[in-house]
């Protein structure tokens, strides 16, 4: 079984908890979401085996860990099964990136990932359909592993879906960490709103932190 890899390569992770750790990035093709704000919507792939990917990152040395990334990576179940087994198997620390919504595929996964980074896609930030339950349920399985969630903040982005997300926390793990990531850093108004988000998760307890992106303020992948 193959998996539709678009690009294989070796970075620092720009985002969350593990942000400035070296890490190797093999980016998973296609996803089931549709946010506005994206920025990896890329449209190549390469269909890989398990031993063609192994064999392609054997060339890095002193990194932290793996990154299966998107996309969505667990779209690809199969083949991300597959090849989470292979690297635990040698050793590697496994570190998933992932929309949150696709609870049975990270069932199957799970045992072979490290870290879970598990986006909440905020309804008044994406513009889309509301993912709460798919999230809760997402949350209740990653919870088995290190995870945090990372939220993009915008400036459409509404006070009630922070408060949403605090009692999802709540519910499922209180000490789990919340990484607030602004849409666009340098817009005044956007930074005073992140502020006030970032009391508002304190003054309830909840493990917070704003982190911008730094691949991109540092100019790479």
């Amino acid at each position: 079984m193959k998996a539709k890899i678009s690009e294989i390569f070796e970075s620092i992770q720009g985002e969350g908890l593990y942000q400035g750790r070296k890490q190797v990035f093999i980016r998973f093709f296609g996803c089931n979401l549709s946010c506005d704000f994206c920025d990896t919507q890329i449209d190549y792939y390469r269909e890989l085996s398990v031993d063609e990917i192994i064999n392609e990152i054997s060339c890095y040395r002193d990194y932290q860990s793996i990154s299966l990334t998107g996309g969505e990576p667990l779209l690809q179940v199969g083949p991300l099964q597959g090849l989470a087994k292979r690297l635990k198997s040698e050793n590697k620390t496994v570190y998933l990136e992932t929309n949150g919504t696709l609870t049975d595929n990270l069932a199957q996964v799970i045992d072979n990932v490290d870290v879970i980074a598990m986006d909440f896609k905020l309804p008044s930030s994406t513009y889309g359909k509301k993912l709460w339950s798919q999230h809760k349920d997402f949350l209740n399985i990653a919870a088995k592993k290190e995870v945090f969630i990372k939220a993009v903040i915008g400036k459409a982005t509404m006070i009630e879906d922070i408060l949403r997300t605090i009692r999802i926390i709540r519910q499922v793990k209180p000490d789990l960490p919340l990484v607030l990531q602004p849409q666009n850093p340098f817009e005044d108004l956007l930074r005073y709103k992140m502020m006030n988000f970032e009391e508002i998760c304190r003054r309830k307890k909840v493990n917070v932190s704003v982190r911008r992106q730094l691949h991109k303020e540092l100019g790479v992948r």
